[in-house]
């Protein structure tokens, strides 16, 4: 029999004997099996969250933050062996996969802890004391292109917050979560505060999300999964949480020079083309002055020669496969509608690599329609479309055209004129001027993209509820 679901603080077998079958994305073999986690399994994960619940709500805020703490260094121990299980599991290259998989899982928890430090527990208002106290068992359903990430950006600060969890993960990449539970088990968080359930969205998803005793849900994920996660937990008015898609824009402006121009171009291809496209977050919409369109060709094609398919265990490759063989025809499906579409295909193929593996070719379309399937839907894999704009009025429009809203960039060679423009694209996090990834910034969506945020205190107060003492 075997022991996969992490509840109570011990590994327990699945009430149900069906399995789902885990898949190497570039060997395309086998590599392990999870079981299809049944509606009961939640059931028990569920009451154990909810027995926890008591004494962890009313442990100390800094004694909660020590156990998350500790387990931010257990992953740091542990950083190579889930490096490589990411890499086998999902194919992004180990290069990328060792800092943007697991170092920022790690990150998501110390932010988590730093935050915790300084949040208003409880402050005077005149007669009142406002007191932050835990929203109670939270539901974390998660996606499988960040599968420490994800889950970690949750439970950090669902844990210090005073929570407890009951965590679904990706069945595509389950892998990732055996083992951050591996890691909860070997720092003693006391049992029922983690609990971790494996199965399909339709089964153990959607019992989360009805469930009488879970408080909250926070879900990570498709649009499409996370309108029915929001419509399920609306019959128990939990407090739900959704991070969902993205067609994120860099805008570059008509007064960058041709240096500045031959930088930000190279740098949207990477924000496009890391994890495969595979991010919510992708730059996935390239901006340029229509007069400069030739120019951001050039650059892109050239860029995208560095980003030859390969296999993601080598430190030389950049792009790996898609996750699966499903996903590789999503995207191609896709690419082949920008060609019937009319956009001119500058790098990239309407076909297949011929090796074995989920590979596709990384593709960059010129002369897109804003309006056009391309430039509207979320294509989750290495394609990149240029769009050329007029005045910056058409860019501003252009960049708020879509149903999303999660991420984006602006480039100009005057900073006060991109932050200017960046404070009127409706997304959350804006890079200007190829500004870096901040951990305790805000992350999460406007629009078709969700509500709610992650990331440092903001993460923190997610989880927790307010009222006030009148003395």
């Amino acid at each position: 029999m075997s022991l996969e679901l992490y509840v109570d603080g011990t590994w327990i077998a699945s009430t149900s004997t069906e399995r789902i079958d885990v898949v190497n994305p570039t060997t395309e073999e086998r590599i392990g099996s999870v079981p299809a986690g049944a509606a009961e399994d939640v059931d028990m994960a569920v009451a154990a969250a909810r027995r926890a619940l008591g004494k962890w709500s009313q442990t100390a805020p800094h004694t909660r933050a020590e156990f998350v703490s500790r387990l931010a260094d257990e992953l740091e121990r542990r950083q190579d062996d889930i490096t490589d299980i990411v890499v086998s599991e999902v194919g992004t290259p180990r290069r990328v996969a060792r800092w943007a998989q697991v170092g920022l899982g790690i990150v998501d928890l110390r932010e988590a802890v730093t935050a915790a430090k300084h949040f208003p527990w409880e402050e005077p208002l005149r007669n009142s004391l406002i007191v932050r106290e835990p929203v109670g068992v939270i539901g974390c359903i998660t996606p499988w292109n960040y599968p420490l990430h994800q889950i970690t950006a949750k439970i950090g600060a669902a844990l210090v917050a005073g929570c407890t969890v009951v965590v679904k993960a990706s069945e595509v990449a389950p892998f990732t979560a055996h083992a951050l539970a591996e890691a909860v088990e070997a720092v003693g968080i006391p049992a029922g505060v983690f609990n971790m359930v494996h199965g399909y969205g339709p089964i153990v998803g959607e019992a989360i999300a009805v469930h009488p005793d879970i408080d909250m849900v926070s879900f990570t994920g498709s649009n499409s999964v996370g309108k029915r996660v929001l419509e399920l937990a609306a019959g128990t008015v939990k407090r739900v949480s959704v991070e969902l898609g993205g067609k994120s824009a860099a805008v570059l402006l008509d007064d960058l020079d041709v240096e500045e121009f031959a930088k930000a171009v190279p740098h949207t291809v990477r924000a496009c083309y890391m994890n495969g496209g595979q991010s919510c977050n992708a730059q996935t919409r390239l901006l340029v002055p229509r007069s400069r369109l030739s120019e951001a060709e050039k650059l892109a094609a050239k860029a995208v020669a560095a980003y030859a398919p390969g296999d993601p265990t080598s430190g030389d490759t950049k792009l790996g496969p898609m996750v699966t063989a499903a996903q590789r025809e999503r995207v191609l499906g896709y690419i082949r509608a920008g060609v019937k579409e009319g956009a001119k295909l500058v790098a990239g193929s309407v076909d297949a690599p011929a090796r074995t593996g989920f590979f596709v070719e990384p593709t960059v379309f010129s002369e897109v329609d804003p309006d056009s399937t391309i430039a509207q839907e979320e294509i989750f894999g290495p394609v990149l479309s240029i769009i050329a704009y007029d005045t910056t009025e058409d860019a501003i429009e252009i960049a708020n055209g879509t149903i999303f809203g999660i991420a984006g960039a602006v480039w100009s060679a005057d900073p006060e004129r991109a932050k200017s423009v960046a404070r009127r694209l409706r997304a959350t996090q804006i890079e200007v001027n190829g500004g870096k990834f901040n951990g305790a910034a805000p992350f999460g969506g406007f629009k078709q993209s969700g509500h709610g945020r992650e990331g440092g205190a903001f993460g923190l107060e997610e989880f927790v509820e307010i009222k006030s003492l009148q003395l």
